[in-house]
């Protein structure tokens, strides 16, 4: 038996080797620079239940803040990107008129699941 499964393995190995492995569809580490809008690629929009979550004009907390997205919001999502270890969506806030990046771990639904692309 073990000879068998011997004979077998080297061709296994080469029948594996053969097919293509699937990469990763998650999006590459790329932030959005500071002054960064994108257009509305996503269409919904949703109640925020952050509490006082940053509104920035790019992904990255060295952004300036235009605005802040508080409980009870209305928040148009545009798109997300991923900056180092988060994903971040843009989004225009139709309680104050203001748009900006959000961290999505500060969005009750974790933002938008429309890729921006970058």
């Amino acid at each position: 038996m073990k000879r068998r499964i011997a004979a077998v393995l080297p061709a296994l190995v080469a029948v594996a080797a053969s097919i293509p492995i699937a990469l990763s569809t998650t999006p590459a580490a790329a932030s959005a620079a500071c002054g960064k809008t994108v257009a509305d690629k996503d269409g919904s929009s949703w109640n925020a239940t952050a509490n006082g979550a940053n509104e920035r004009s790019g992904s990255s907390t060295g952004c300036a803040i235009n605005g802040i997205a508080y409980s009870g919001h209305k928040l148009d999502y545009h798109c997300y990107t991923v900056a180092g270890n988060y994903t971040w969506t843009y989004l225009r806030n139709d309680s104050t008129g203001t748009y900006g990046w959000v961290r999505d771990d500060l969005l009750s639904d974790y933002g938008s699941s429309v890729y921006c692309g970058f």
